[in-house]
């Protein structure tokens, strides 16, 4: 159990903040010419931001840009859109939902993620984020106020959770070793990667940011953290 970590290290999605859908965003929108309706809307939800596994059936090289997807941007496009034609959607229903996901002001932060990283940064803890993930996601943390040390995501720094050398750049940027090291994440297979260098790991439920009021606080102090 890491007590006195001297750095914390996030995952993005279902950790600090949560891809929530609007219903403005499936306006006129069919699968499979029928109307989008809640139970589609969460299914469609699902598969865009589960991380890990794959839902829909994929060619060779449709399979590759799934993969790799968190490594190039094109291969992120490629692969979502076609999860989304493969859901049902119309190829311009399919364009403005994945125009949706690249959007950091789509994303909202866990009630908690704000004052959880202050409050890490007030007591001398550093912070990273470490993401799989395609895309620019300072913007998301600017407009709400939220404040990290350092941002590793796999399509800068070339490499995806759970490979170790992901969480090492994390590391060596802020200095510090992996036994000094807790990772905070909702994916044992993804975010758990990090215990391979001896960081702690804690695992949180990617619940609705309504129901999740305070998991970053609960998922720290099991570790002997305050925030």
């Amino acid at each position: 159990m890491v007590v006195m970590a001297k750095a914390v290290l996030f995952d993005f999605s279902g950790t600090l903040f949560r891809l929530e859908e609007d219903e403005s965003w499936f306006a006129g929108m069919a699968v499979d010419e029928r109307e989008v309706d809640g139970h589609v809307q969460a299914e469609l939800m699902r598969r865009l931001t589960a991380p890990t596994g794959r839902s829909v059936e994929m060619s060779d090289e449709q399979y590759h840009a799934w993969v790799n997807r968190d490594l190039a941007p094109h291969l992120h496009r490629e692969a979502y859109l076609h999860v989304l034609r493969e859901s049902g959607l119309a190829d311009h229903h399919a364009e403005e939902l994945y125009a949706r996901v690249i959007d950091p002001g789509s994303w909202t932060a866990y009630p908690d993620t704000v004052s959880v990283l202050a409050g890490l940064r007030a007591r001398g803890v550093k912070t990273a984020v470490v993401s799989n993930i395609s895309f620019d996601i300072r913007p998301a943390f600017h407009a709400a106020g939220a404040e990290v040390d350092e941002f590793v995501l796999s399509f800068e720094v070339g490499a995806v959770k759970p490979d170790p050398a992901i969480f090492r750049s994390a590391l060596d940027r802020l200095g510090v070793t992996p036994q000094d090291a807790l990772m905070v994440g909702d994916s044992e297979e993804a975010d758990g990667g990090a215990e391979a260098l001896g960081c702690g790991f804690a695992l949180v439920d990617p619940l609705p940011t309504a129901e999740r009021p305070d998991g970053l606080v609960t998922a720290l102090s099991r570790f002997g953290l305050r925030a």
